[in-house]
């Protein structure tokens, strides 16, 4: 089947690709010291990599989205909106492979499969491998190509990060990075091939005299021989000696370089994730409780990349009209300090009860869309009798 089917057939399905393969884990494949990166999957080798856009991701596929049809007013989400992708995963898998191809590559790539007759602005976005799609400008005009396959420019939905003047793609981390993310995964790659092949001898036996090639082999054989399956002493002649072969495990698995090159990893994707992954970075970073942890993970590590994406879906609503992630979700405090947090809320009016009872995952009373003044004497904001 050709990659390009008519138009009009093209519309309403997702664009069907060759799902480029995913590279192996090994240093069979390649050297220690290559380690090839065109590939988005191979930087995922590097855990530190894996760890940050798979935080973000989450974090993302997570987290409640609200659709404001008019400023403060949160109304259910279209239903286009609940599965953009067409595809039947949802909402949720389409953000959390929007984060994936923005924070490796620098650029989200979409085929537009579906358009909203009177703005015209796209309701079915088919997200593309970003290894598969490749442009050019022919007279300033982007002529764009999917898995080899021309696709007009009027289809594709791009979205960037990075971007720089005079390019039409953003900048990718993984590209501009590459020395220290390869440096880091040929390092693993040579520790693991440390203890899987032995890429050492375990110890010398050496003699004092001088050994051809038939004497040195017989001396190990009957060595072998005498200690395999054994826990009896060793008993060498004159002349000989065993030396044992060690190396400390930081030494063997590049622990320095590793931990060097996983907070350099964790800081190409923004501040705050090598602190908090507990990497080493040349300061101090303590959390005074689990709110402020994830207070300054959202703000300085996750938040930038949710406004993305909130932007990029908010780009497809009619003027006006916003959809933002429910970060409440995220910051979780203890019982009394939420509860604390309510009652300021409902004494000035900044809520209602219903609003508080709904986040606390309680039903709504019917007093409860009034002010908290005007509510009944005898009831607290949790519904309970006072």
């Amino acid at each position: 089947m050709s990659f390009l089917l008519g138009r009009r057939e093209l519309r309403g399905r997702p664009t069907p690709f060759t799902e480029p393969p995913i590279p192996p884990n090994s240093a069979q494949s390649a050297g220690y010291a290559r380690v090839d990166l065109s590939r988005t999957e191979s930087s995922l080798q590097k855990i530190a990599v894996w760890s940050c856009v798979n935080l973000v991701a989450t974090i993302a596929e997570t987290m409640p989205l609200q659709y404001f049809p008019r400023p403060r007013e949160v109304a259910p989400l279209p239903s286009w909106l609940a599965d953009p992708g067409g595809d039947g995963h949802g909402l949720p898998d389409w953000t959390s492979q929007y984060v994936y191809s923005a924070m490796l590559r620098g650029n989200v790539y979409g085929f537009a499969a579906e358009r909203d007759r009177l703005r015209g602005t796209p309701t079915q976005i088919a997200l593309q491998h970003p290894d598969l799609v490749g442009v050019s400008l022919v007279k300033g005009v982007p002529q764009w190509r999917v898995n080899g396959e021309d696709v007009p420019a009027d289809d594709m939905w791009h979205r960037r990060v990075h971007p720089v003047p005079g390019r039409l793609l953003g900048l990718s981390p993984i590209e501009l990075q590459a020395l220290t993310i390869g440096t880091g995964i040929s390092a693993m790659r040579f520790g693991a091939q440390w203890f899987q092949d032995g890429g050492h001898p375990s110890a010398l036996l050496t003699s004092e005299s001088n050994l051809d090639q038939k004497q040195a082999a017989t001396a190990k054989q009957r060595f072998l021989a005498a200690i395999y399956g054994r826990r009896e002493p060793l008993v060498l002649g004159a002349g000989w000696k065993y030396t044992s072969i060690q190396i400390a495990p930081n030494e063997s698995q590049f622990l320095e370089t590793n931990g060097y090159t996983s907070a350099e990893c964790c800081r190409i994707f923004g501040p705050g994730f090598a602190e908090i992954y507990g990497y080493e970075t040349g300061g101090s970073l303590t959390y005074s409780n689990i709110e402020q942890r994830s207070l300054d993970l959202l703000t300085y590590a996750v938040d930038p990349w949710l406004v993305r994406v909130e932007r990029a879906l908010t780009g497809l609503l009619p003027a006006g009209e916003t959809v933002k992630f429910n970060r409440g979700a995220l910051v979780r405090t203890d019982l009394l300090t939420r509860y604390k947090a309510h009652a300021i809320a409902l004494r000035n009016q900044f809520k209602v009860i219903n609003e508080v009872r709904d986040l606390e995952d309680e039903g709504p009373v019917p007093w409860g869309d009034k002010p908290s003044t005007d509510a009944p004497a005898n009831h607290d904001p949790t519904g309970g009798q006072s």
